[in-house]
């Protein structure tokens, strides 16, 4: 038996704006999207095959401290991609900030961070 990551489901603040420059980043494309629980909305940005779940409720969202140090806590979400240089350059240009950059097995990778706070990292296997 194997199994395959399909999609991840978190919340934002705004899912059309996160879908937005998802699709302008990464080459997306919106699956799906519609009404949701509690009087919220989601949209599945992704491939054919493999996609996020973006869920805005229908109130208000806080922000939690540090993931890293709530259980059950999001981390960050990783996207491979074939050309990582040009990836930072067009992080850079839709405002966000690259860092934390790494070039070990197996792969060179960097950070960023979106308007929620959520960090994604970048990576090339070589």
């Amino acid at each position: 038996m194997t199994a395959q990551l399909e999609h991840a489901n978190y919340t934002v603040s705004d899912g059309a704006a996160t879908a937005a420059w998802m699709q302008d980043l990464f080459g997306w494309h919106i699956r799906w999207q519609g009404a949701a629980k509690d009087g919220g909305h989601s949209i599945h940005v992704g491939t054919d095959t493999q996609y996020l779940a973006l869920y805005t409720p229908g109130a208000d969202t806080t922000q939690q401290p540090n993931s890293y140090l709530t259980r059950g806590g999001l981390n960050h979400i990783a996207v491979v991609v074939d050309d990582i240089d040009a990836m930072e350059d067009a992080v850079t240009a839709a405002g966000f900030t690259p860092g934390n950059h790494g070039d070990y097995e197996p792969g060179r990778r960097f950070y960023f961070h979106d308007h929620d706070n959520i960090e994604y990292e970048v990576v090339q296997y070589d």
